[in-house]
């Protein structure tokens, strides 16, 4: 077992390379978000921590597309890395170093590692089937074939099984062989290359995987694996874009005299250690030692390795947790600690479409003029890191108008501006003992995410702080104090401008360009990036300015304006074309099947068992209001039977509030407790279509009645 966070020893966050292919959008920074925040709240709580990572510059798409525009892969690629570079800090995003592949220290650090692979009689040459294109006379990189899967019989591209059961698929492995580069029938063709036998590390991966903290997803999906009989690893390729094979002990650049390159799966999370290995010789080791965390295999001084945690999606889990810790097994580097893998990021409950444009693109977030946390904060806390996320402007609208607006804001600007109007800033008192356990009690939680690999639990901190500020200013009502018992009312603003301070502290991970303006209308020296979490019980500055509104409420007309440049790029995007969902959904209404304009049934299915894990009650409406300063938002009490519950649903515009009591519904009794706009949900009615066509009952089933 690890210790838990801070540690003694140094750590390293780093996240999934970006393929320098194309233009980023809001789906690709869920990664880098969540671990730019992971790496800020270990920082918090004291934890020595680099954040690395780096582009991806390698591999065969890259030499395709450099190739149609007429240059060179390494310029092709090196203009999307500076790309990249500068769209991260316009989401906050702050790397300690960020590389790239093809730069010397990578490229240096990834010939040791195959020499100490080879040293270790860990390579092995063998003759392989390749793809072949007979019409042009050459081998098919990975990318270059598509065919039939064989394990699953869903269509894959070369190397992966990436439209069914997700394996990693080795040179000559795909059946039905398709060039993409001509379309026509590849062939096979017999030709030498390297391998690393992986099965060497097997009884070290069972370990391994048992050892392993994170995200659970990455600790059970690769047991199949691990515990199967696990392939042996191409680590070469045909190409002449890449880092060249480094050759054995007799100096054989290849195999039989053929130029090879490492697979793109070799030298990309070996930036990893380059990243870091870049960042300690810039800032010194006596700041930041890059072997302490990598190379020390438990040393006198640091017993228990560095701490390593990476953060990626979940179609790299393979990846990351059986390649790489064999990778770096053979080489005598440390283990990961951790591995973090995070769900899909859906476009208004659709997958993004990038080849027809249906995606809001990095730039266009940053052209929206939208601050940059409050994207950080709408992916981190929509769902569980493991979970699928959906990104529209309607939900960015409604979650940072309700919880950011009407709730984190609306506390520390009323807190403060209180507190200066009349006591000049933090009035002088003693935080109470209720305020001084609810601050420790959210500081608690907080680790607690840390340890538990829980991103959406460090957004959730400051703003469930924030929730019981609101509840403790208004059961105390200090503006009736103040002539009254102004003792008391110095007491109750004290406690709120310490709240305001740590709420600050708390938001800094996931809000760090927020809680810099909050930490700075509090008066604070300094940063807030430089506090630590002890700092949100420390005492106040005594006088600070007039405060502003941290955040603005985002208009529907803007939410408007954003979803019709996004239909616009769409529909321009599909003028001419038809993909496969376009011509199924035509077919289907011809035959008088389902209207064109309907989603399609998903093909994913879920076991019964699953299904019965949600809990469907008939419930009755006893009342239902508007929810002030909401623009889509009703609170309902609603009778289940068992009990009367309180539901949020945004359906003020579409129903007639006052007609709703007596309406028996269909309710989600088991959904997890929400907030929106300050007010606390616990349930989910259930509607249809975009007009909330409510679910009700045929006949005249009693609240509570469970649906089957």
């Amino acid at each position: 077992m690890h210790e838990e966070f801070p540690t003694e020893t140094p750590a390293v966050v780093t996240c999934g390379l970006p393929y320098a292919n194309g233009d980023l959008h809001v789906g690709h920074l869920r990664t880098y978000v969540s671990g730019d925040a992971y790496s800020r709240a270990l920082e918090r709580v004291g934890q020595d921590v680099a954040f690395v990572s780096g582009s991806d510059m390698h591999g065969t798409p890259i030499a395709v597309n450099a190739a149609e525009e007429g240059v060179d892969p390494e310029s092709f690629a090196l203009e999307y890395h500076e790309q990249y570079e500068e769209t991260f800090p316009q989401f906050n995003v702050e790397f300690d170093n960020y590389g790239h592949t093809h730069d010397e220290t990578n490229t240096e650090l990834t010939r040791e590692f195959v020499r100490s692979w080879i040293d270790g009689d860990h390579v092995f040459e063998k003759e392989i089937e390749v793809a072949w294109d007979s019409e042009t006379d050459q081998p098919l990189p990975d990318r270059f074939v598509e065919g039939t899967c064989p394990y699953c019989g869903e269509k894959a591209r070369g190397d992966e099984c990436d439209e069914g059961c997700q394996r990693h698929l080795e040179p000559g492995e795909i059946e039905d062989p398709v060039s993409t580069i001509t379309g026509n029938p590849a062939e096979y063709r017999t030709r030498p290359h390297r391998f690393l036998r992986l099965s060497d590390f097997q009884e070290y991966l069972k370990g391994f995987i048992d050892r392993l903290e994170g995200t659970e997803n990455a600790q059970n999906q690769p047991r199949e694996w691990i515990e199967g009989e696990l392939q042996d690893l191409c680590i070469t390729r045909d190409m002449d874009w890449g880092i060249d094979y480094p050759g054995d002990a007799e100096g054989d650049g290849g195999g039989d005299g053929e130029d090879l390159v490492l697979y793109v799966w070799v030298d990309a999370p070996i930036e990893y250690v380059a990243s870091t290995k870049q960042y300690s010789e810039r800032v010194g080791t006596e700041t930041y030692d890059w072997e302490a965390v990598w190379k020390n295999q438990g040393t006198d001084e640091h017993p228990d390795g560095g701490e390593i945690v990476h953060v990626i999606g979940h179609d790299i889990i393979q990846h990351h947790t059986v390649f790489w810790p064999s990778m770096l097994r053979g080489a005598d580097y440390n283990e990961p600690r951790a591995v973090m893998a995070c769900g899909f990021v859906n476009l208004a409950g659709e997958a993004f479409s990038t080849s027809r444009n249906r995606a809001v693109w990095a730039d266009d977030y940053v052209e929206s003029g939208l601050h940059p946390d409050l994207y950080r904060y709408h992916i981190v806390t929509g769902s569980e890191f493991v979970a699928d996320v959906n990104f529209s402007w309607d939900g960015l609208q409604e979650r940072v108008n309700s919880e950011l607006v009407g709730n984190l804001g609306n506390f520390c600007y009323r807190s403060l501006l209180f507190a200066e109007r009349n006591y000049g800033g933090t009035p002088d008192a003693d935080v109470s003992d209720e305020v001084r356990d609810e601050i420790e009690s959210a500081m608690a939680d907080f680790r607690e995410a840390i340890n538990d690999y829980r991103v959406r639990g460090l957004g959730r901190a400051p703003v469930e702080l924030a929730k019981f500020g609101n509840e403790y200013i208004q059961r105390h009502e200090p503006w009736k104090l103040t002539d009254d018992d102004p003792e008391q009312a110095a007491q109750v603003i004290r406690d709120c401008v310490q709240l305001s301070k740590a709420v600050a502290v708390l938001m800094e991970p996931v809000l760090p360009g927020k809680a810099e303006e909050l930490w700075s209308q509090l008066g604070e020296d300094g940063s807030v990036h430089d506090a630590e979490l002890g700092d949100a019980l420390a005492d106040p500055v005594a006088e600070f300015d007039e405060p502003s509104e941290l955040f603005e409420k985002i208009e529907d007309d803007r939410v408007e304006e954003l979803n019709e440049q996004l239909q616009a790029r769409v529909e321009a995007a599909g003028d001419g074309e038809e993909d496969e969902a376009d011509e199924a959904a035509e077919s289907d209404d011809e035959t008088g099947g389902a209207a064109a304009d309907l989603e399609p049934v998903r093909e994913e299915r879920i076991g019964f068992e699953e299904f019965q894990d949600l809990d469907l009650r008939v419930g009755e409406v006893l009342a239902a209001e508007p929810i002030e300063g909401a623009d889509k938002l009703a609170k309902l009490e609603v009778d289940i039977g068992v009990e009367t519950r309180q539901i949020v649903a945004g359906i003020k515009q579409l129903h007639d509030l006052e007609a709703l009591p007596g309406t028996r519904i269909v309710v989600v009794a088991n959904l997890e407790k929400s907030e929106l706009f300050g007010v606390e949900s616990d349930g989910m009615l259930l509607a249809a279509g975009d007009q909330a066509d409510l679910l009700t009952t045929h006949g005249d089933a009693e609240p509570g009645t469970k649906i089957q």
